[in-house]
C-alpha cells in the first residue's frame, strides 16, 4: 500500500520536472519554439490548396501572447505537480481518506498539462490551423506522447487508496 503511494507521488513529481524544464526551456531558448508557434499560427507551411488559410493569424504580437500562454501554462502545470507531489508526501502515512482528498493539486496540473497538449497542440493547432498538413512545425506527435502520459499518471493517481 505505502509502495503505490510512493509510485503516485514519484510520478506527480516527475512529471512537474518535467514541465518545469520544458516551460524552462521555452524561456532559455525562447526564439525555437517562437519558431514552431510563428509558422503553426501563421499557416505558412499548410498544404498550399489548403482553403482554411483564412484562420491564419499573422499577428507577431499574438505569436508571442501564445507562446507565453503556451510556457505559462507549462510552469503552472509544473508547479502544481510538484505542490501535489509535496502534499501527497506529507500524507503518505495519514488514512486513505486524508491521502485521496491531497490528490487536487495533482489532479488540477494534470487538467492544465492535458488541456495543454490536447486541446492546445492537438485541437487548436492540430485541427484549427491545419498543424498536421505541415511537415516541417507538426507537433502532435510529441503532444501526443505528453498527454497521454499525463493521462496515464491521472488514472493510476486517482485509484482510490485504501487503508
Amino acid at each position: 500500500m505505502l509502495m503505490t503511494r510512493y509510485a503516485k507521488i514519484t510520478m506527480c513529481f516527475v512529471l512537474g520536472l518535467f514541465c518545469l524544464l520544458v516551460a524552462f526551456n521555452n524561456i532559455t531558448d525562447y526564439p525555437t519554439n517562437y519558431a514552431f508557434v510563428q509558422h503553426v499560427l501563421s499557416m505558412d507551411t499548410t498544404l498550399p490548396d489548403n482553403t482554411l488559410k483564412y484562420r491564419a493569424v499573422s499577428s507577431p504580437v499574438l505569436w508571442h501572447v501564445a507562446y507565453v500562454a503556451i510556457i505559462a501554462a507549462e510552469a503552472a502545470a509544473g508547479l502544481l505537480y510538484v505542490v501535489g507531489a509535496g502534499a501527497l508526501w506529507r500524507v503518505r502515512r495519514a488514512p486513505a481518506a486524508t491521502f485521496n482528498r491531497a490528490k487536487g493539486y495533482a489532479t488540477a496540473a494534470a487538467t492544465i498539462a492535458f488541456l495543454l497538449w490536447f486541446f492546445g497542440f492537438m485541437v487548436v493547432g492540430g485541427e484549427w490551423f491545419a498543424m498536421w498538413e505541415s511537415q516541417t512545425w507538426n507537433g502532435q506527435q510529441p503532444a501526443f506522447r505528453f498527454y497521454v502520459s499525463v493521462l496515464a499518471v491521472l488514472i493510476f493517481l486517482n485509484q482510490p487508496d485504501q487503508d
